[in-house]
């Protein structure tokens, strides 16, 4: 099983990297590079879950509706993607759900940043993605965590997938910088031992960010974007098919988990 997922933000990533740009471009970077995502899903016929902010979602409803439309799943990714507290879990699922027309059972926090498992049970959701169970220097360390789903104070984890043993991470920023043939084969291993792999991007991976004097992204992040991502994604999910790995929203696998036995 793979479980395809988008995280749908006001793109506000240059000003990690002393960068402005305005509110504006960030919703253009963000919804065009949405739209090219729309249409690979739609090639293969793939179904998804897009984490969006309730920030973007009520500046782009009609991007939302479209989302829905074709079948993917809408999930919480907080109500702003630089700003957070403890109200914005209850806020932002009630803006999204209002907007989408699907009860939202999701939530991913920005930036895979921790959250206290208590108030998203207390806002209503089912599981959380916001984990990588894996070490990051100067992002995180979650080496004790598990690698595949589990339960914590009454809310289902599914965090991003890592390879077993080793834990490397199968995230964005890999599937930039390594070969798409590890990426397979790393996902192939992973699929293996746990049943799944849960991998998440982003809209402006899909465009050309490339522009240091305009959002100061080092090389390793802009490495194969724009076109380059586009066909990248097209191949992998080419792959899984060929492979007769089944895709699935992430809300869906998680239903199989919590339903009665």
């Amino acid at each position: 099983m793979i479980l395809l997922s988008f995280d749908i933000e006001e793109f506000d990533m240059p000003f990690e990297y002393g960068k402005t740009i305005s509110f504006d471009e960030q919703l253009r970077v963000s919804t065009e590079g949405t739209l090219k995502i729309l249409d690979v899903l739609r090639k293969y016929d793939v179904k998804a879950t897009f984490y969006c902010t309730a920030n973007y979602a009520n500046n782009k409803p009609e991007i939302i509706r479209q989302i829905v439309s074709e079948g993917h799943e809408i999930a919480s990714h907080g109500y702003y993607h630089s700003d957070f507290k403890p109200e914005h879990l209850k806020q932002s699922k009630d803006a999204l759900e209002q907007i989408s027309g699907q009860t939202v059972q999701g939530y991913r926090m920005a930036r895979m940043m921790p959250v206290d498992e208590k108030e998203i049970k207390k806002a209503g959701y089912v599981y959380n993605s916001s984990i990588n169970p894996t070490y990051l220097p100067g992002r995180y360390n979650n080496l004790g965590k598990p690698r595949k789903w589990f339960f914590q104070d009454g809310v289902l984890q599914m965090p991003s997938s890592v390879s077993p043993v080793v834990r490397f991470p199968l995230f964005w920023l890999s599937f930039h910088n390594l070969p798409l043939r590890t990426l397979k084969w790393l996902s192939k291993i992973t699929i293996k031992k746990d049943g799944y792999v849960n991998l998440y991007f982003h809209p402006w991976e899909f465009m050309n960010i490339d522009q240091p004097e305009k959002y100061g992204f080092p090389g390793y992040v802009t490495k194969n974007t724009g076109d380059a991502f586009v066909a990248r994604i097209d191949e992998f999910i080419r792959w899984g098919w060929k492979a007769g790995y089944a895709f699935s929203r992430t809300d869906r696998f998680v239903e199989e988990i919590i339903a009665p036995k």
